[in-house]
């Protein structure tokens, strides 16, 4: 299950490693989206309006899981609003998502940590709504539940990828503004997930996020030069406990029963 707060979180989020199990037996996909991103910009060419926006969005993230190759086997829209996160009593979004676990039962849930990746802050909400409903179902008698992680960008890549954006005069991410990446420390990270046979399905899907590829991409970006940021998945492990030191792990199942 991959909890997220808007259409196109997903695209990066756990893409690549739903595009690596496509084909496993029994492999079975839940999205949760909370909101559908009507909030979003809107490029001044882009045909959408404020009203019309969240609706193009679901269309947009829709197809971009049918061109990687696998669109999740339920797919769920909560409703919120977008930037509205904060306003939802957090106790009724718990309930909602602990809900939708009890009934799933995954035996991995991947959603945002507390840095929320961009600092947005319905990022930061959805994610801690999910830690919470993660511990409540995992406390349960049932199958299941048995990893949590959190999607994270490692600080060594993010300091890379800030040196070559100096080196080619953008401004560099700052972790301290939202909306900007930001990095957790590389021994925080407890998977590492090569992605690199699947990047470019990866990059398809981006791609069909039309109306954010102004917010999302270079616009003159190759599809090879975008694989190369696609081609790892890093999370942090958040449930269970992962002792410092642990070995790296390659994959979300690796070691699960």
């Amino acid at each position: 299950m991959v909890v997220v707060a808007h259409p196109d979180d997903d695209a990066y989020g756990m893409a690549g490693t739903v595009a690596l199990h496509a084909g496993d037996p029994g492999f079975r996909y839940v999205l949760v989206h909370a909101t559908d991103g009507a909030a979003g910009d809107i490029h001044p060419d882009f045909p959408a309006t404020a009203e019309t926006l969240g609706s193009v969005r679901r269309e947009e993230d829709e197809r971009a899981w049918e061109v990687l190759g696998r669109p999740p086997d339920r797919h769920l829209w909560l409703g919120y609003d977008d930037g509205g996160l904060s306003l939802v009593p957090f106790a009724e979004l718990v309930d909602t998502l602990e809900r939708l676990m009890a009934a799933e039962r995954p035996d991995v849930v991947g959603t945002f940590g507390p840095d929320g990746i961009t600092g947005h802050p319905d990022h930061v909400r959805v994610g801690a709504a999910t830690d919470e409903a993660f511990d409540r179902v995992a406390a349960q008698p049932g199958p299941g539940l048995q990893r949590l992680v959190h999607g994270a960008l490692p600080l060594s890549v993010f300091e890379r990828w800030n040196e070559t954006r100096r080196r080619k005069g953008m401004t560099p991410w700052d972790p301290a503004v939202v909306y900007h990446l930001r990095g957790v420390p590389d021994e925080q990270i407890g998977i590492t997930v090569d992605t690199s046979s699947v990047a470019l399905r990866v990059v398809a899907g981006l791609r069909e996020h039309r109306s954010q590829q102004h917010v999302i991409a270079n616009p003159d970006v190759t599809d090879e030069q975008w694989a190369r940021s696609t081609s790892s998945e890093h999370y942090v492990v958040a449930r269970p406990h992962r002792p410092v030191g642990s070995p790296l792990l390659t994959d979300v199942f690796e070691g699960l029963s």
